[in-house]
């Protein structure tokens, strides 16, 4: 029995082929991590070492100033950092984020496309990682960056 980063990526692999599978797989994503969830995200790409996800903009996640909130970007930025490593990770490891860093670059509008690059470890020994994220909206313009660290273990 594959361990929870196994689990991921064979729930994954059997969901990337359709846009219903990434559809439905988003919605497990956000099942297992409500809070998470609340930002309605879909994952679109995932591999070890990277992941891309979106999010559509919509009333629940914008601000007064009528543009996506602070803290909605902010989520998007754990997700899919933590998204990237968790694909990353070897059997028998564990993962917990420590430290979450935002930079907000411009207003964000329309749709909110986030991409994490991590490097992938080469053992379960007790390390930290980060995930690097950069969010664009649909111009390609750099909405937000941000950094994602975890740190790794073997599992008990």
């Amino acid at each position: 029995m594959p361990g929870a980063e196994g689990l991921v990526m064979e729930k994954w692999k059997r969901a990337r082929g359709s846009s219903f599978g990434r559809w439905l797989f988003s919605r497990g994503v956000g099942r297992f991590a409500p809070y998470t969830g609340t930002i309605g995200a879909r994952v679109e790409e995932l591999e070890p070492g990277r992941s891309m996800v979106t999010m559509r903009d919509r009333k629940a996640v914008r601000n007064h100033l009528n543009s996506v909130h602070a803290v909605a970007l902010t989520n998007l930025i754990e997700l899919t950092g933590s998204l990237s490593i968790i694909a990353s990770l070897p059997p028998e490891t564990r993962m917990i984020p420590v430290r979450l860093e935002t930079d907000f670059i411009k207003k964000g509008r329309g749709l909110m496309t986030a991409e994490a690059n991590c490097i992938i470890p080469s053992s379960n020994e007790k390390a930290e990682l980060p995930a690097t994220v950069v969010i664009r909206d649909d111009a390609g313009d750099e909405v937000a960056r941000g950094r994602v660290t975890v740190v790794i273990g073997p599992s008990d």
